[in-house]
């Protein structure tokens, strides 16, 4: 608030204005097309006449957030956001923003620059080496005048979002990402895209699995939930097998090798979400975790291959179907969701409504609470979508179903 003093009647009087209220907006996570659909159409409906707001925009996603030095001016991790820096941003995948995996609450000291190591050291650890970065979080918003916030990300960048919502931070999430497993919302940002590269690599693919008569072993993002898997094997009519139903791997080399000498190209393939296992005792992670407990994982399309090829001879082609999906521009349906997200998600900031996340339900756009990290990803609904026995989807009828085969 400032006082601005003008003559009225021949007298000096105080009037108080308050200053424009100002929305700070992030991406977190891995990039996927249509982040910048989202930034903005959210400048864009912030900055018309009847609203008049400021947006800034706050750089590598929450470590932006630990990082910045609260004037959003001159902060190489905050930008002033205005129609005129992003008017063709939408016409480009990634994000204008950029982005990092960052989380606050479990923040590794030996990540902060040496101009934040004292204020560090005054925060609570919560492991070894670690601190809850949070309440720099807190700190930073409200040095950069940030009135509303919209975090843009994953299951990981929208489980400090909710941590955020429990802190009373004016909040609200839009959800991207190509696993599509975000909790309480049928579609993610991203998918789309992801989905249209996946199905074109593979039928693009079949020319050469066919001239070299080969099995195609096609393994693509899905670490707790198949619906990458699921949905580009519902559209190519091919196998798959995803996290939510442990497989045979014997019943599954055999489907295959019956499926090549049954085609008449003499070739067959399978996808596997990165998440899919044949045994109990199957670990595919490797290294250190990130900062949300997640590690690599090895190819399992490898090992299967490797596996396969041991029991029945077969030789195959392993493809991983991952990073080039992200890329690029979004196609039709991710600019589309995108924009409408990021109107829907103003319009809660305008009618008060903190702490909800942007979503589809039932074939619908709604808002919905931002979901609770405890409760897990979203995951297949297995006995309505997938047929374990022959490893495909379930092509059963979808009447009543939304768009996304959700089950109401």
């Amino acid at each position: 608030m400032f006082w601005l003093w003008a003559p009225r009647d021949g007298d000096i009087v105080g009037h108080l204005m308050a200053r424009r209220k100002r929305i700070g907006i992030l991406t977190g996570g891995g990039d996927v097309p249509g982040l910048n659909s989202v930034i903005k159409s959210v400048v864009y409906r912030a900055t018309e006449p009847q609203f008049d707001f400021e947006v800034v925009g706050i750089r590598r996603g929450w470590e932006g957030l630990t990082h910045a030095d609260g004037n959003a001016e001159n902060d190489p991790y905050s930008m002033m956001l205005d129609r005129a820096n992003t008017r063709n941003i939408d016409r480009t995948g990634g994000t204008f923003l950029h982005t990092s995996r960052t989380n606050p609450s479990r923040m590794p000291v030996h990540a902060f620059p040496e101009r934040l190591r004292d204020r560090v050291e005054s925060l609570d650890a919560v492991g070894d080496g670690l601190i809850d970065a949070t309440p720099l979080v807190l700190e930073n918003l409200d040095r950069l005048n940030i009135d509303h916030l919209v975090a843009i990300g994953g299951d990981d960048t929208l489980s400090y979002a909710w941590v955020l919502d429990r802190k009373s931070v004016d909040i609200v999430a839009v959800p991207k990402t190509m696993d599509n497993d975000v909790r309480g919302t049928e579609y993610c940002i991203g998918f789309s895209t992801a989905m249209t590269r996946a199905v074109d690599s593979i039928n693009r693919l079949r020319t050469t699995l066919g001239s070299h008569e080969r099995i195609g072993v096609f393994r693509i993002f899905g670490r707790d939930a198949g619906f990458t898997a699921l949905y580009a094997a519902y559209v190519s009519s091919t196998r798959c097998c995803i996290p939510e139903s442990r497989f045979g791997i014997e019943k599954l080399a055999n489907v295959l090798v019956n499926d090549k000498r049954q085609n008449p190209s003499s070739y067959a393939l399978v996808l596997l979400s990165e998440g899919a296992t044949w045994s109990d005792e199957m670990n595919l992670e490797y290294g250190e975790p990130d900062p949300f407990g997640h590690r690599p994982k090895m190819s399992n399309a490898e090992k299967f291959a490797t596996e396969m090829r041991a029991m029945c001879g077969e030789s195959s082609t392993v493809v991983d179907l991952t990073y080039e999906l992200r890329s690029g521009e979004p196609d039709f349906l991710d600019k589309m969701v995108g924009t409408s997200f990021a109107a829907m998600a103003f319009d809660c900031i305008v009618e008060g409504a903190r702490g909800r996340m942007m979503a589809v339900q039932n074939g619908c756009y709604v808002d919905a609470p931002i979901p609770d990290p405890g409760l897990g990803p979203r995951v297949v609904d297995i006995e309505a979508m997938y047929d374990v026995e022959r490893f495909r989807p379930n092509y059963k009828s979808k009447k009543s179903m939304s768009i996304f085969m959700m089950r109401a």
